[in-house]
């Protein structure tokens, strides 16, 4: 008889960072971070630095929302519904990308069936 193995329940294996932040979240927040950095050398130069460090902030926080929160699976999403479960952050990369190209091809496990095609 074969040998049993134990199987870890969550395979996604995503690294955090200080507990709240994923490697990805911390990269977009600070990328955000960086862009609300703008913004607080001008609040700087006319003396608001508080205010300047406010502005920042609140960018972090657009970018690490965008990045950690998940579109729900939910009837009242309407149209986002079939993105249901995916983050944010991915459904606005893969529309850029879309709005570049035109064309978008998915993939699924079980085949067409889903689609209407018929085989």
């Amino acid at each position: 008889m074969g040998n049993t193995y134990t199987v870890p329940r969550s395979a996604k294996g995503e690294s955090r960072i200080l507990y709240i932040f994923t490697i990805k979240s911390l990269a977009i927040s600070l990328g955000f971070a960086a862009i609300g950095g703008l913004p607080f050398l001008i609040l700087k130069s006319m003396g608001h630095t508080v205010a300047g460090a406010i502005v920042m902030v609140i960018f972090a926080l657009i970018g690490y929302g965008l990045a950690m929160l998940n579109i729900p699976d939910a009837p009242i999403m309407g149209k986002l519904r079939k993105a249901g479960g995916e983050n944010l952050w991915d459904i606005l990369v893969r529309t850029i990308t879309f709005r570049n190209r035109k064309k978008i091809y998915l993939y699924r496990k079980d085949g067409m069936k889903k689609w209407g095609v018929k085989q």
